[in-house]
């Protein structure tokens, strides 16, 4: 019997870059500032959940416009910050960077 291949991991630091310098719905992160320097570790993984979902679920085969909606969603509903004029171009600019990062997965050898 063959052995099965294990799952992808994701790179995590490099998920949390790509989400902090596109997708802060909240508004933590100071302007100039990355999530990992000083004070901002303290919230650094606020935003964990919601990005390892999305990039699972475009792995798994999801379309855009699925992640996209469930982005929004997050957002208006269960962060509770209503519809965003922008909320739409971010969550479509966040979903092209995670499938553009080519080193988001990494693979066991």
């Amino acid at each position: 019997m063959a052995s099965l291949t294990p799952p992808p991991k994701i790179e995590l630091s490099r998920l949390r870059d790509i989400g902090w310098s596109i997708w802060d719905p909240i508004g933590l992160l100071p302007k100039g500032s990355k999530w990992d320097e000083g004070d901002n570790r303290s919230f650094a993984d606020e935003y964990d959940d919601y990005l390892i979902e999305a990039a699972g679920r475009l792995r798994r085969g999801a379309s855009d416009i699925d992640v996209i909606g469930y982005l929004m969603s997050i957002e208006a509903d269960h962060m509770g910050l209503g519809a965003q004029s922008d909320a739409h171009a971010r969550a479509r600019s966040l979903v092209t960077a995670i499938r553009a990062d080519a080193e988001l997965w990494t693979y066991e050898k």
